[in-house]
């Protein structure tokens, strides 16, 4: 899919929760992007086209919020701060991989080799002035039926 240009973090906002109606429990989306790209803003955008019952704020410090949603719960995971396997190791993501969960992870170059073959990849870049960002979505390789 081409990248999306959002002018502004309502427009961020908005594609994360139209993108929201192609999610089912068990997804994963992993979200690319350097800092102040947009990644919490379209996660803000995400929770709230999945019903999640809580307003998404960056788990910088704690690493892991989970909101309730009608279908079970959207788990929200920021890397950042991950500075080791060990760290890692320890926060146990992969018990989010479930179909009660829809995980949403930030910085997921830290877990790149513990993804799910299929999962949603969503690269934000910053555009060409200070408010617009681009937004490319990679939906997950499909098998074949």
């Amino acid at each position: 899919m081409s990248p999306t240009l959002s002018r502004s973090q309502e427009e961020t906002i908005a594609l994360g929760r139209a993108f929201a109606a192609s999610l089912q429990p068990g997804d994963v989306v992993a979200l690319y992007g350097s800092l102040g790209s947009g990644k919490t803003r379209f996660v803000s955008g995400v929770c709230e086209g999945l019903g999640a019952r809580m307003h998404a704020t960056s788990p910088t410090f704690t690493l892991i919020n989970e909101y309730p949603a009608p279908f079970g719960t959207v788990v929200h995971v920021d890397l950042y701060r991950i500075k080791s396997r060990s760290e890692l190791a320890e926060l146990g993501i992969e018990e989010y991989f479930s179909e009660e969960c829809i995980c949403l992870i930030e910085w997921a170059e830290a877990v790149t080799e513990m993804l799910p073959h299929r999962h949603y990849e969503v690269r934000l870049s910053l555009g060409e002035d200070d408010a617009s960002r681009l937004i490319e979505i990679r939906e997950p390789e499909r098998k074949p039926v």
